[in-house]
């Protein structure tokens, strides 16, 4: 292994760090080796295989004797659990939160779409003052609890403990009593053809309505999300104002994006 790669040499604290760097190395070099990976983490064969075994799982790489390669096509997958999420990807997420944040100004009225990368951006919130921010969360709400400068609004409904989100009838009406500025969409799957999806029916339908009441849709999510789909469809990508990514987002679906019209903020990986 060369003393080049990424994390050639590096402690890592846990499980969340080494899959993140697992990840990194798939993106640079397309593929990895179980043998190479337990010795360079200093973990067991069995722990590696089943951090491969939970890549494949979001649809990120492919097992193949030995390894595993990274996926590159649209593979739509069961949808993850929120502890799952969150044990990927994470500084990136906080990258993209900081960069989301950035773009909240003082008296604007916003939607956190549930999620892990908008839970970031609700803890990024709490110092913030003169801000009225409504979500479908539970996370997200309660990452806003004592954010003393921020209305909070609850859409309220029902609760799918998979995903800590709330949905149904009472959460779509109690939308459309109010008009936001802006709405911070999380994904689960994007592609520049099929549009922006995700696992849920009831929560698509959710967030269609969210886009429905605010002037500017801002899509976060990392790069890994691209090049997938998942069974219900949210919006067409044409519809987004703005996406929040990572420099890992594949060059074609940037060029498309960026042809469309849609702003493109990368933060470094």
């Amino acid at each position: 292994m060369s003393s080049s790669d990424t994390a050639a040499g590096k402690r890592v604290s846990g499980t969340s760090e080494r899959r993140e760097l697992i990840i990194q190395r798939l993106r640079q070099h397309g593929s990895v080796q179980v043998n190479d990976l337990s010795a360079q983490f200093g973990v067991s064969t069995v722990t590696i295989r089943n951090d491969l075994a939970f890549l494949e799982k979001q649809g990120i790489a492919v097992r193949a004797y030995g390894g595993a390669l990274i996926c590159s096509g649209p593979t739509p997958g069961a949808e993850p659990s929120v502890e799952d999420k969150s044990a990927l990807n994470t500084a990136l997420k906080r990258k993209i939160a900081a960069a989301a944040v950035a773009m909240i100004s003082p008296g604007q009225r916003i939607i956190l779409d549930s999620g892990t990368t908008t839970y970031e951006i609700a803890l990024l919130l709490r110092d913030h003052q003169d801000l009225i921010a409504m979500t479908n969360g539970m996370n997200v709400g309660s990452a806003l609890v004592d954010a003393e400068g921020v209305e909070l609004l609850m859409t309220g409904g029902h609760l799918r403990r998979q995903s800590l989100s709330f949905y149904g009838d009472q959460a779509e009406q109690s939308l459309l009593n109010y008009h936001f500025d802006t709405l911070f969409l999380g994904v689960d799957a994007i592609d520049t053809e099929r549009g922006v999806s995700t696992h849920n029916e009831d929560e698509a339908r959710l967030n269609r309505r969210m886009c429905e009441v605010a002037d500017r849709i801002i899509v976060v999510t990392d790069s890994s999300k691209f090049n997938h789909s998942s069974l219900h469809k949210i919006i067409d990508t044409q519809r987004i104002d703005t996406i929040i990514t990572d420099e890992g987002i594949p060059a074609e679906s940037l060029r498309e994006l960026q042809r469309a019209g849609t702003e493109v903020v990368l933060v470094k990986a």
